[in-house]
């Protein structure tokens, strides 16, 4: 990850695409949010979505997925050119997350985050707060998930 103070307002990340199956919508609803819309298509037909859906929550969990497998990435790559990397995390919460669509299986949501501020953590010497915009957007370009996020980074050293 890079440093807070090599982070500008605006910075843009692609993340990758998740596509999101029935089998998979079923699974996570199973484990976490085990609603009929999420678990039974003929339940969710009857259901005000109109067939099977995924849970929020799901769309969540892969924002987080991508995310940290993202991070790790760029952090490897960073390291193989020699440069230092910055430690991050924990996030102190998130604001304004909103499911905007229903997320159906076969829809492939591909997700970012946008830089939205940094400032120098006032309670932790040497760490900051980077705030993001997270977003989500199906096949065919609509915004169906969305949150602004926090997270600690480490400031450069020195």
């Amino acid at each position: 990850m890079k440093f807070l103070e090599d982070i500008a307002t605006g910075e843009i990340d692609e993340l990758g695409s998740h596509v999101f199956t029935a089998e998979d919508i079923k699974r996570f609803a199973s484990a976490f949010d085990p609603q009929p819309f999420h678990l039974d298509e003929a339940a969710a037909e009857e259901s005000h979505f109109g067939g099977l859906v995924a849970s929020g929550w799901h769309t969540g969990a892969v924002f987080m997925q991508l995310w940290t497998g993202y991070c790790r990435r760029r952090d490897e790559e960073m390291a193989a050119r020699g440069e230092a990397v910055a430690r991050f995390g924990p996030s102190p919460g998130f604001r304004n997350m909103r499911w905007l669509k229903p997320v159906r299986a076969g829809d492939v949501l591909t997700y970012r985050t946008e830089a939205t501020a940094t400032r120098p953590s006032a309670s932790r010497p040497g760490w900051g707060l980077l705030s993001i915009a997270v977003t989500a957007t199906n096949q065919a370009g609509e915004l169906v998930f969305a949150f602004d996020g926090t997270v600690f980074l480490e400031r450069r050293p020195g």
